[in-house]
């Protein structure tokens, strides 16, 4: 789900936008060192990209996330349980949209981080409302850039996920996702199958020969340092 091969066309309804984000955290990992901790870890769905000492996971604290049993440290959602400047790097995919005090939570980040530590940070930029009521916010290149620095980062790396036509092709997968989301299983296969891999295929392809569009994308993923 996370890491599709070219397989995942034809069967995951989001297959452009996880593996345009997956392709992004595997370049960036050669960046982070030392101990990692993964902020909002989930599943620890890209661990495996990471050569490093150790890797630990925070998660916030819920049934859900304690079900998956991957998260090494929870939180109720303010202050980490962690020691001050006790990581070398930070990666935090895909969370901070569901974080309501972006500037607190960024503040613990940096708390948390070493001396010229380093964060890899993604959010989304065109995306559906999801993990409903907790979907708070949407952030431009822009909005993400300021939140950064004025929470004592520097920004070292900045990249624009899906810059092409395809994330025209996931926005329609997105939507059609949301209405059969509660169709029978074996109905829902079916559609995803034949349908959404159409739309899959076509957006790839067309993004390869379409001119591209650097203000019309998906997300945003930053590599930045502690000041």
């Amino acid at each position: 789900m996370y890491q599709p091969s070219w397989l995942g066309a034809f069967v995951n309804p989001f297959y452009i936008a996880r593996s345009g984000l997956s392709k992004n955290i595997e370049y960036f990992s050669k960046q982070l060192k030392g101990i990692l901790l993964d902020v909002g870890c989930g599943s620890k769905p890209y661990e495996e990209f990471f050569e490093i000492k150790k890797y630990v996971g925070l998660d916030i604290d819920t049934k859900i996330s304690r079900s998956k049993k991957k998260a090494d440290f929870f939180y109720k959602g303010k202050k980490f349980p962690l020691k001050s400047a006790c990581f070398d790097s930070v990666i935090c995919s895909e969370v901070i949209e569901h974080v309501f005090d972006p500037d607190y939570f960024l503040k613990e980040t940096n708390r948390v981080l070493k001396k010229n530590g380093r964060l890899l940070i993604s959010a989304p930029f065109i995306w559906d409302e999801h993990e409903q009521p907790y979907d708070y916010a949407r952030y431009s290149s822009f909005g993400l850039k300021h939140l950064l620095k004025k929470n004592n980062f520097t920004i070292i790396s900045a990249k624009k996920i899906g810059t092409d036509v395809s994330t025209i092709f996931q926005l329609v997968n997105c939507y059609i996702y949301k209405i059969i989301e509660k169709y029978p299983r074996f109905l829902r296969l079916l559609i995803i199958f034949l349908i959404m891999s159409t739309f899959n295929i076509l957006g790839l392809l067309l993004g390869k020969i379409l001119p591209k569009n650097k203000d019309f994308y998906l997300g945003n993923i930053f590599l930045v340092k502690k000041k």
